[in-house]
């Protein structure tokens, strides 16, 4: 009798400023582990992203929204500092092939990102050399479709585009766009509320919220 081959492990990636944790990112992160049903979702809370200007809050502040903001998800998170560790300007591309080699060649790697995300991969590192270590995986929003990306991106995300059964199976190189996930909101709003002692309640996780409040984060 054959030898049934264990089927690939799958980890799906959600980097972000996390400058705070809004239930965008809870509702990207949710979509993709129903979608793809990984085993692992690594989320990882950027050091110091290049694209940005100083984030606001302390590291160790975002991290501790990232535990209160995907605990819930039915699937196993892992909370990963490397971005944190490693210092300087943070590059994807750097992530991605550090967790490459964490995992090994086998591994189905599945990066999300919001369609705002999606819009400026162009000007990304090295962007072209993503699909070398991960597969792309994106939220859409309303209007907004391939059509609205740079030639180049959808030329990419067109020819590399494949069923979420095709992602779990290969470890990289493929492209998938949610265009149901109608979700549009702004950290910077959020923040610029906060401080204006407004209600976020219904922008940003309950936990995320009660951590804000009792660290005294965003305030005047």
């Amino acid at each position: 009798m054959g030898v049934t081959a264990s089927p690939r492990r799958c980890v799906a990636v959600l980097g972000g400023s996390f400058d705070p944790v809004h239930n965008g990112h809870v509702a990207l992160a949710g979509y993709f582990a129903k979608l793809l049903v990984p085993d692992e979702l690594r989320v990882i809370p950027a050091g110091q992203p290049w694209q940005k200007q100083g984030l606001q809050t302390p590291p160790e502040h975002r991290v501790g929204m990232a535990r209160k903001a995907f605990g819930a998800l039915a699937v196993p998170v892992v909370i990963d500092e490397q971005e944190i560790r490693r210092g300087g300007a943070t590059y994807t591309i750097d992530t991605l092939r550090a967790l490459r080699q964490d995992l090994g060649p086998d591994v189905s790697l599945a990066f999300l990102m919001g369609a705002d995300q999606l819009q400026k991969l162009q000007t990304w590192k090295e962007w072209q050399g993503l699909f070398d270590y991960a597969h792309l995986c994106a939220a859409s929003r309303p209007g907004y479709g391939i059509q609205d990306m740079t030639p180049e991106v959808a030329r990419e995300f067109t020819r590399r585009a494949a069923t979420p059964e095709q992602i779990r199976s290969t470890p990289k190189g493929l492209t998938y766009i949610a265009t149901n996930l109608a979700i549009n909101i702004s950290a910077t709003q959020i923040r610029t509320t906060l401080e204006q002692g407004g209600d976020v309640a219904s922008l940003i996780p309950a936990g995320v919220l009660d951590y804000i409040q009792q660290h005294h984060l965003y305030r005047n």
